[in-house]
């Protein structure tokens, strides 16, 4: 006679789940695809998710690395933009402006975005709008601005572009291969604990596909998005496909409205910023690019909380630079503008306020751990154990 020994099987809760039998070639493909280009762009993508979740609360953090430079004396008289931009020159004439933020609380100073040319660092100014005083360059803001370079091009130019594009489209193609393998071929009442729950005290390997199926699930929306702004953002094709899709046109604002008269005095911008900010006393500050200034005949105010990339609430102002006389924005640049805002909002998380901030972040943290609790899965399983070969005995 024969005896085979019975192996004990693990308790459901603790062993993963079994490979799925009996595969259609559709299902066979999908796994194919989500398994082996992750594999090869994991790393990247580890790293591009890691810096781009550095950077969600760069705002924040900003601003409070700014401390008291923030706050000022309220006085009777504000200085002149002029005024402000010779100071700023005085204090540092190697500094090249690039963005003045205005702010509705009297108590707040301005902020002016430059950058070094010698140093070649971001730098965020503050300046007392009354007396024109620069109170602190903080030069803080470089860590993000190093940081996007990483996130965007692996600091490596236009080859390190074109490789955190490409793992890029595979993360988000990951996404959609991804829904399709979590996706339950019935849901009874066992599949939807296992797709939607973590069993926290089962052993290591079921315990990193639940991180990794059940996390992966739970921020698939957030990774959809931010995969694929990403992708829009490097294609300007696509955005201008896009915004065309809505009604937009591809020039900006300062393009069609006003042309750049050397020969005539311009309009003071300061004096424009709060009487804007006084027509709008719910938005928190009103920001203009200044770096292009030399080329338009218009000052463009982004009312709203202006961040490093995009402004939440976005509104605009628009003035003659030569008469402070407003002006109506063309509905196609107005529709250019807004939907440029919202990929870089949805892009930076800046689309609802601190509960976007944190939706983003924590997307960002689970995507960064996608790549590895995969690799782990697939490593997990590479290996068989050998099957028991059967013991025979022979009774008396």
């Amino acid at each position: 006679m024969s005896y085979i020994p019975k192996r004990i099987p693990k308790p459901a809760a603790e062993g993963m789940p079994p490979k799925k039998a009996g595969k259609t070639w559709f299902a066979k493909i999908n796994a194919w695809l989500h398994l082996w280009p992750s594999i090869i762009s994991g790393l990247v993508v580890v790293f591009v998710c890691l810096t781009g979740t550095l950077i969600v609360y760069c705002d924040e953090i900003m601003e409070w690395s700014a401390a008291d430079a923030r706050y000022v004396e309220v006085q009777h008289q504000r200085s002149t933009s002029d005024q402000l931009i010779q100071s700023i020159r005085d204090f540092d004439p190697e500094l090249q402006l690039s963005e003045l933020v205005y702010f509705n609380d009297p108590e707040r100073s301005v902020r002016v975005r430059a950058f070094h040319k010698k140093t070649h660092k971001l730098t965020f100014l503050y300046v007392d709008p009354y007396s024109a005083k620069v109170l602190k360059a903080d030069t803080s803001a470089h860590f993000f601005y190093i940081t996007a370079h990483l996130h965007s091009a692996l600091l490596a130019g236009q080859v390190g572009s074109w490789v955190v594009l490409i793992c890029t489209i595979i993360f988000f193609l990951s996404c959609i291969t991804g829904l399709v393998l979590w996706w339950p071929k019935r849901w009874t009442k066992k599949t939807v604990q296992d797709s939607f729950t973590i069993k926290w005290k089962a052993r290591f390997k079921r315990f990193n596909y639940d991180l990794h199926n059940v996390y992966g699930f739970y921020s698939l929306l957030l990774c959809f998005v931010l995969s694929l702004t990403g992708i829009v953002i490097f294609f300007h094709s696509l955005g201008d496909l896009i915004t065309s899709a809505f009604g937009g046109a591809d020039e900006h604002i300062e393009e069609v409205l006003g042309q750049y008269q050397a020969e005539r005095t311009s309009y003071d911008i300061s004096a424009l910023a709060y009487q804007t900010l006084a027509d709008h006393p719910k938005e928190k500050n009103a920001a203009i690019w200044v770096y292009t200034l030399d080329e338009a005949g218009v000052y463009v105010f982004r009312l709203g909380v202006a961040g490093l990339k995009s402004t939440e609430g976005q509104k605009l102002s628009v003035y003659d630079r030569y008469t402070g006389a407003s002006l109506a924005i063309p509905r196609p640049q107005r529709i250019h503008e807004e939907v440029e805002n919202v990929i870089w909002q949805l892009h930076m998380g800046q689309w609802w306020g601190q509960f976007g901030k944190l939706s983003t972040f924590l997307a960002g943290v689970i995507a960064t751990s996608l790549p590895i609790t995969g690799f782990l899965i697939w490593w997990g399983r590479r290996k068989k154990k050998p099957k028991r070969k059967t013991v025979k005995a022979t009774l008396s």
